[in-house]
């Protein structure tokens, strides 16, 4: 272990988000570049390293830090330097020469103890004087507290978020209450603060801790989709989680409640749990609905049969009666809503209601959850469709009320058009659905499109189930289907799964095909066979567009074990391509790849010609798909939708995953010309009829199911959902009029 002790002479490179960085060392003897976690430091700071000597391929030797303290330079030099490096605000080159010359090496203890005395230096007033003896005395006092976290396994970046927010007070918080950081500090969760409280003595049974716990208990739930969680099983997994009594825990529900954290109703015939959070923003969703549903002006305008007639004369087309009912709702309500599955007709319907609306002069705007649907939507109608969250002008940047993500489009700056047209609703939660609702101005009409048999969103709430089980906007539901659509198996399997009857296995069909195989091996060699081989010009497309769907994460047929072989076979090793290891993957120049997690700040770039940027904005999310265009010394370039570049940093490679073979619930709202199902048994929970049909919509030219025909009939059999607890339903209810709560 090498042991270094100079000042910051410059960063090399610096990442606010983690606090990695690269700096050139200065010692008395020679200039080292060290790279690690350098939160906290900057240019000018004389500090003491401990780390190892590495050599880097491109970069040759440096030391990796393992730790790192600031301390006081001595010397007149030294502490020359220190004054005049930028640290201390207000104080230049000359200023600090001056200082020097005054006080030589007591200058700290003056600015310390008697900063009154820097009044006599030139250029130096008594507010000037106390400003320098605050900074310096801050920086010591700040790495104090630095030192003090990093006992309790705290790293360096983490530290100097809690510091910045508690300042002095954080060693009283981590004596008597940690679980208060959990609120204030981003990255600090339940469980590292229960590290740190048992490092701090903080027993078992603390209130503190079992508030904490319950909390945390129900943010973690929303990960599972739920808006909320019964307190009977609220409470059984708390006391899971802290191993306290049951007694111990339900004397805490009146506490948190009476502070706001947790919010207690009564409904269901049970005693329901939210987060404040949760709770607040279900309750907006169905104020905002109920607002707009009460601010569109009713005409009293119905579309006679006659203009009926001509609209499907104007576009050559035959509505059933259902669509003209869809058509006529659209013309006169503020809100409503459409559903249907595969070959029902919502595209036509959605066409229908455009040539109207726009015959009204109004316009029209039109949006979806993901850049494959809004993709989808563009070409099914012929006009322009984007992402919701590019609709509202996603802004990463950091907003005047110190929020580091927000829309441009809100209540204060609402969206500008006449009719929203929002498809594939069932993929949008609540959160992002009640960030819509604040952009839509009072008096325009919204129309949700989607299918309710789909499953669900991946963020918490069934946003559209809960609209259509309330039954207090006007729904129409598409279930004819069209005698084109009857030609394909795809269409009518789907709805043959959806009502729960059997369908004919085997490879008759032209686009529904199946192959009985019980050898995972077998089915490997079969799909790879049908990417690179069959399918490609039976439906017309290249391999990357057609997509391996599974049920599962883990096992010989879950995504991470299928993505290691196809893309052996898919994309080889080769030396014209750049490869970059990380963790348990190897990310390759050709590989297609998913996001994993929502990126906000994540920034993307459209090149015209030339590489000329021609549009950019923020924001990556959970299941976008691209392809790896290109790989450097630093980072990895990821091209999104065919046109969207992503450069992501060595260190973001976490969020990124390869993509062969996806998730069937990573798959919503997105098609395919081919998809390929691997079903060969599995976790009952995991294998239902929902899932299946999901997975058999996503494809538009073929589906290929390779495994046991006993697994496709169970899944078909199990109609069984995993329960989602949520409360849009009820507050709809609660705000509604008893006229308005009404079937449709």
């Amino acid at each position: 272990m090498e042991k270094l002790t100079g000042v910051i002479d410059h960063f090399l490179y610096r990442n606010e988000t983690n606090g990695y960085g690269v700096m050139e060392l200065t010692t008395e003897y020679d200039d080292v570049i060290c790279v690690g976690t350098l939160s906290g430091y900057d240019e000018g700071e004389m500090v003491e390293i401990s780390g190892e000597y590495v050599i880097h391929p491109v970069y040759g030797q440096q030391l990796k830090i393992e730790s790192i303290k600031a301390i006081l330079p001595t010397g007149i030099m030294g502490i020359e330097r220190y004054l005049s490096s930028g640290i201390i605000k207000g104080v230049g080159t000359k200023m600090a020469k001056r200082i020097v010359n005054e006080f030589g090496e007591d200058t700290f203890k003056v600015i310390e103890q008697e900063p009154n005395r820097l009044i006599k230096i030139k250029g130096i007033s008594e507010r000037i004087a106390q400003s320098i003896c605050e900074q310096v005395v801050g920086k010591k006092e700040q790495q104090d507290a630095l030192i003090f976290l990093s006992q309790y396994g705290i790293s360096q970046t983490m530290s100097v978020k809690i510091y910045d927010a508690f300042g002095d007070m954080i060693y009283s918080i981590i004596r008597d209450n940690p679980y208060k950081i959990i609120d204030e500090v981003d990255g600090i969760g339940f469980k590292k603060a229960d590290e740190i409280a048992k490092k701090a003595g903080i027993k078992v049974d603390s209130e503190y801790r079992i508030q904490s716990g319950i909390v945390y208990v129900l943010t973690q739930a929303m990960s599972e989709g739920h808006t909320y969680l019964p307190m009977e099983e609220l409470t059984v997994r708390a006391k899971e989680l802290l191993g306290v009594e049951t007694e111990a825990i339900d004397a805490q529900y009146p506490n948190l409640s009476v502070e706001k954290k947790i919010i207690i109703k009564n409904e269901y015939a049970m005693t329901n749990c939210y987060t404040s959070y949760m709770y607040h923003q279900e309750l907006s969703v169905a104020s905002l609905l109920k607002k707009l549903s009460d601010s569109h002006e009713d005409t009293g305008n119905i579309m006679s049969d006659k203009m009926v007639e001509r609209v499907e004369k104007e576009l050559g087309l035959t509505l059933d009666e259902m669509q003209k009912k869809a058509l006529r709702l659209a013309m006169q309500s503020g809100i409503m809503i459409i559903t249907g599955g595969p070959g029902t007709g919502k595209t036509t319907t959605i066409n229908a209601i455009i040539h109207c609306i726009e015959k009204e002069g109004l316009e029209v705007m039109l949006a979806a959850p993901t850049g494959r649907a809004a993709k989808r939507m563009t070409e099914a109608t012929g006009y322009e469709a984007r992402t919701v969250h590019r609709m509202l002008e996603l802004n990463g940047a950091i907003s005047e009320s110190g929020r580091s993500v927000y829309f441009e489009r809100n209540a204060d700056n609402p969206l500008e058009a006449d009719v929203f047209i929002i498809d594939e609703m069932s993929m949008i939660d609540i959160a992002l659905f009640n960030a819509l609702l604040k952009a839509i101005p009072m008096g325009a009409r919204l129309i949700l499109v989607g299918d309710v048999n789909q499953l669900p969103s991946v963020g918490p709430g069934q946003v559209l189930y809960d609209l259509i089980s309330s039954k207090c906007y006007p729904t129409v539901t598409l279930d004819h289907i069209f005698r084109q659509a009857k030609m394909s198996d795809i269409v009518v399997n789907a709805h043959k799964i959806n009502r729960g009857e059997s369908i004919q296995l085997g490879t008759n069909s032209k686009d529904f095909l199946f192959l009985e195989r019980s050898d995972v091996n077998v089915i490997y060699k079969h799909m790879i066979q049908l990417i690179t081989e069959k399918l490609p010009g039976y439906v017309d497309a290249a391999p990357s567009q057609i997509q391996v769907l599974t049920p599962t994460h883990i096992g010989p047929l879950g995504v991470e074990a299928l993505n290691r072989i196809l893309q052996k076979y898919i994309n080889p090793p080769n030396k014209q391509k750049k490869e970059k290891e990380y963790g348990d993957n190897i990310f390759r120049e050709g590989d297609k790849v998913m996001q994993t997690k929502n990126n906000y700040s994540l920034e993307w770039e459209i090149l015209g010609k030339n590489r000329i940027v021609i549009d950019s904005g923020s924001g990556v999310f959970n299941g976008d798909v691209g392809t790896i265009v290109e790989i450097d010394d630093s980072a990895i370039t990821v091209e999104y939708d065919e046109i969207r570049r992503v450069r992501y940093t060595y260190d973001g490679l976490d969020e990124l995953e390869l993509a062969y073979a996806i998730t069937i619930h990573k798959a919503q709202g997105s098609e395919y010309p081919a998809v390929i199902m691997p079903l060969l048994g599995g976790p009952r929970p995991l294998l239902t009829r929902n899932l299946l049909y999901t997975g058999v919509t996503r494809a538009k030219r073929c589906v290929m199911i390779l495994g046991s025909c006993d697994t496709v009939n169970a899944m078909i059999r199990n109609e069984s959902e995993k329960k989602r607890y949520t409360g849009l339903y009820m507050r709809i209810k609660e705000i509604m009029s008893p006229q308005q709560q009404m079937s449709f």
